[in-house]
């Protein structure tokens, strides 16, 4: 029988136990990581992707998913693990609950906060920018020519699962949601709006390394109360915050591989990751290269991963 205590998305600690038969072991085998389109994620897969492979032996694939996608390769068994996972209690219930072919593997260490942001000189100009209430009174700043006669709320990748579109329509806001259309040109667009003092709001997240580099500035919505988000369509709140985690196919933690327990260990803090992540996009360095930068300067945290 094989056994690992892991740490849940509420901080408890929970036993996984795997059936018994379960062999020990074996050889890694190959391990299939999915890939979702924003770089703290690509920050991830880089430090774990060269563990599995220089430590344990392992054979790494990628494929590059939607978040939904992601998951749906867990009961395809075409995905084996993602490496980290913001809320989808649908996808939960779905994929953990009812159909039992996918389990938590704890959570990643990283604290994710999701909302609306606007450029630092923004505050500075209007003080009352960052309380929703004000947004109507602004509206006309944020008009483009993709948004019309509404203001502009500028939004990322499409694939991203956001409540915007909701929280625009149910809060009576004058704003129509208009797509970056990939999280490297939602960067680019927050970076000019500071440098050249351009009206910009949009959805943002943390961990995320931009917020070292521009300091954006949150946007208060409605308070976030347990099930103010359950309904998609008639949501009215900010988003709640996450406590980031794994998820690994349900077949992929009875195989017995010893790529399980390093995925299970594997935690770190949202500023190891922002730092793999601006390695990976800003200095230019290969997935392997940045990798090797981090494991150097962090021996003890890595180590513990594989015990």
């Amino acid at each position: 029988m094989t056994l690992l205590t892991v740490t849940g998305c509420g901080g408890a600690s929970t036993a996984i136990v795997a059936p018994p038969g379960v062999p020990s072991g074996v050889p890694c085998g190959t391990v299939t990581i999915a890939v979702n389109p924003w770089a703290g994620y690509a920050a991830n897969v880089a430090v774990v992707g060269y563990l599995l492979r220089t430590e344990l032996g392992c054979t790494v694939r990628t494929k590059d998913l939607t978040e939904a996608d992601a998951w749906a390769g867990l009961a395809a068994g075409t995905v084996d693990v993602i490496l980290e996972n913001w809320g989808h209690d649908d996808l939960r219930r779905r994929y953990i609950d009812q159909e039992k072919v996918a389990v938590s593997m704890g959570v990643t260490g990283n604290q994710g906060v999701i909302g609306w942001y606007v450029p630092p000189w923004m505050k500075a100009e209007y003080p009352d920018i960052t309380d929703w209430r004000s947004l109507n009174r602004h509206a006309e700043l944020f008009r483009t020519d993709r948004s019309g006669e509404r203001g502009q709320f500028l939004a990322g990748d499409p694939s991203f699962v956001t409540n915007d579109a909701s929280l625009i329509t149910n809060l009576g806001l004058d704003f129509t949601v208009v797509h970056a259309g990939s999280e490297d040109r939602l960067i680019r667009a927050f970076r000019r709006a500071e440098a050249e003092r351009r009206p910009l709001i949009g959805y943002f997240y943390e961990p995320q390394w931009l917020l070292a580099e521009v300091g954006l500035v949150h946007v208060a919505l409605p308070r976030h109360r347990p099930g103010c988000d359950a309904d998609p369509q008639k949501v009215a709140c900010d988003y709640p915050a996450y406590a980031l985690d794994k998820i690994a196919r349900a077949a992929f933690l009875r195989s017995g591989s010893p790529a399980v327990r390093l995925i299970a260990n594997f935690r770190w803090t949202n500023a190891d990751q922002n730092t793999v992540a601006r390695d990976l996009t800003v200095n230019g360095l290969t997935p392997d290269e940045a990798a090797r930068r981090w494991l150097t300067a962090h021996p003890d945290s890595w180590r513990q991963w594989l015990r």
